[in-house]
């Protein structure tokens, strides 16, 4: 019988005793509308109970890993790792997408929305990890696909604010202040969409996209920093 999962039992070490709350992971919302016989929910409920759980093991690592550390800074290492953007990073190495169950419409998502879907998914994934495993089961699953990625964002202080990240670096490198302009706008009022541009003087170095003014900066000065690593 073929893997209606799409393999990603073997993928993540985790073999379910129940299938079918695996199958309720796996299972967006919009999913339903297109399959009313569907057998299970969908997976929203799950991702509530692993937002918590991962939260948990993640805070519990980083509690026990850096002992001298203060809760200012494990809280700060701990957002950057819980983020969506960083879940949906893990979600992509498994190869969750591949066993998603999605309307047509959600298939053909691309960007941040594609992302938020994964990072729910990888969180619902979790919920049913500790459901059919337990806490032993989550955190072995969590150590190896998310924690690994923690040395990254301390080698790189992705745990800071971008922007004030940028703000240190070039001030150092090149005595100036980055400043933020927009330099586009789009959608109706409760859907806009900014482009931002981060200078240094007159010199547009990159520019960043989002929904509000504050991510399409913020992403900005992600995008800045990643070049001046070059």
């Amino acid at each position: 019988m073929a893997d209606e999962f799409g393999g990603i039992e073997k993928r993540i070490g985790v073999i379910f005793s129940d299938k079918n709350i695996l199958k309720e992971a796996l299972t967006h919302r919009s999913f339903l509308n297109e399959h009313q016989d569907w057998p299970v929910g969908h997976n929203e409920r799950l991702e509530y109970l692993g937002d918590a759980v991962t939260e948990l093991i993640v805070t519990e690592y980083l509690y026990r890993k850096y002992p001298t550390h203060q809760e200012g800074e494990l809280t700060s290492f701990r957002a950057a790792l819980v983020n969506y953007q960083m879940m949906a990073v893990a979600a992509r190495e498994i190869l969750l997408e591949k066993s998603l169950f999605l309307s047509r419409g959600e298939s053909r998502d691309t960007g941040k929305a594609r992302d938020v879907i994964l990072a729910n998914a990888f969180e619902a994934l979790v919920g049913a990890i500790y459901l059919d495993q337990k806490h032993a089961g989550a955190a072995g699953f969590i150590g190896r696909v998310l924690i690994p990625h923690l040395s990254a964002i301390l080698e790189l202080k992705l745990y800071k604010d971008p922007k004030s990240l940028l703000q240190e670096v070039v001030q150092e490198k090149k005595r100036v202040t980055p400043t933020y302009r927009v330099l586009a706008e789009s959608g109706p009022d409760h859907q806009k969409n900014f482009i931002v541009g981060v200078f240094f003087g007159e010199e547009c170095v990159t520019q960043g996209e989002g929904t509000s003014k504050q991510e399409a900066e913020s992403n900005a000065a992600r995008a800045a920093l990643e070049i001046m690593e070059e």
